[in-house]
């Protein structure tokens, strides 16, 4: 081979170099999000579930891909799209709620990183909390386990109560079935009568408030279910206007004009499977990242929506809310 002729072929072979060392380069990894809601429903959630993928190192686009799937709010979906995302070979899969169990019962190897309303140790999700073995870990905003300080919060709120009714959604029946087991029995002990409402969709609720006005019900508590969560604003302009003491989980219920609220920060536990999901594409095992459990809870209360109601706010609860709407 002549002298130019080598130097040629050397050249191609140096252009080609760095095409063939990116083509080897391994390509990024894949998030599936499943989600029991509807694709636009609390786009606030989905942004903060990125806050916490970026504080951990992951740039979604730049590092990391992120796949999604939406129930629609229709529940009996979510295995199919589980299976969907089990098929794609995701590296990981975020969900929420019911969609956190249609990931588990789809796979034991794709680690999964949930945020729940329910006992994940008692639906099975994970083995204990410390140490959830398996492929599952997350977090437990506690919702069933909040019922009853709900009740009792609801009960200082309307003194003269005599009635109340709990609303759950049935799509998820054990949640609904704890949350509805868990606040009767509150109700028993304190003197009430306690009656359950269903819903699953928005074309249930002049139904339910129909039922609160038959029954003659003195106030509401409503079960968490991220479909209520959803809907948290309208909830609470519905209670308004049908002029029902009630109370939910999420502070934006009451700025929509319910009652009450009590609970964790939904929006920071979005940020927690973030953070979560980064460090187990780093490496980090999921059984070995105990379940989160939030330590503080909000108390927002609308004084505005008490005094339409006629009814007055003890000062105890003033002094220890965290917000109040006037």
């Amino acid at each position: 081979m002549r002298r130019r002729e080598f130097i040629t072929v050397l050249a191609g072979v140096a252009a080609a170099w760095p095409i063939v060392a990116r083509a080897q380069h391994p390509a990024m990894p894949v998030i599936g999000f499943l989600g029991s809601r509807a694709s636009g429903d609390d786009p606030q959630l989905l942004t903060s579930f990125r806050l916490g993928l970026k504080e951990g190192g992951y740039v979604e686009g730049q590092n990391v891909t992120i796949d999604y799937r939406f129930a629609e709010n229709q529940y009996d979906r979510l295995p199919a799209l589980a299976a969907d995302l089990v098929q794609r070979q995701v590296a990981l899969i975020a969900a929420n709620g019911p969609a956190a169990q249609a990931a588990k019962a789809a796979t034991s190897t794709i680690p999964i990183v949930f945020t729940a309303g329910f006992d994940p140790v008692e639906v099975g999700l994970v083995a204990s909390l410390n140490r959830p073995g398996g492929n599952v870990t997350g977090l437990s905003i506690l919702d069933v386990e909040l019922g009853p300080k709900r009740l009792e919060l609801l009960r200082e709120l309307v003194p003269k109560a005599g009635i109340i009714a709990i609303l759950v959604n049935p799509n998820d029946p054990v949640r609904a079935g704890n949350i509805s087991t868990a606040v009767q029995k509150a109700a028993r002990s304190l003197g009430l009568d306690a009656n359950v409402l269903q819903a699953s969709s928005e074309r249930d609720f002049d139904a339910v408030f129909g039922s609160l006005l038959q029954m003659r019900a003195d106030g509401l508590v409503i079960g968490g279910d991220p479909f209520f969560n959803s809907r948290s604003g309208q909830l609470g302009a519905l209670t308004a206007r049908h002029k029902v003491p009630a109370i939910f989980q999420f502070r934006e219920f009451t700025a929509g004009g319910g009652l009450a609220s009590y609970g964790a920060n939904l929006t920071d536990s979005y940020r927690q499977v973030g953070l979560y999901a980064a460090r187990i594409l780093k490496g980090e095992r999921p059984a070995d990242l105990p379940i989160v459990q939030p330590s503080k809870f909000e108390l927002m209360i609308n004084l505005k929506t008490a005094k339409a109601l006629a009814l007055v706010v003890p000062a105890r609860l003033l002094a220890t809310a965290d917000a109040v709407v006037e």
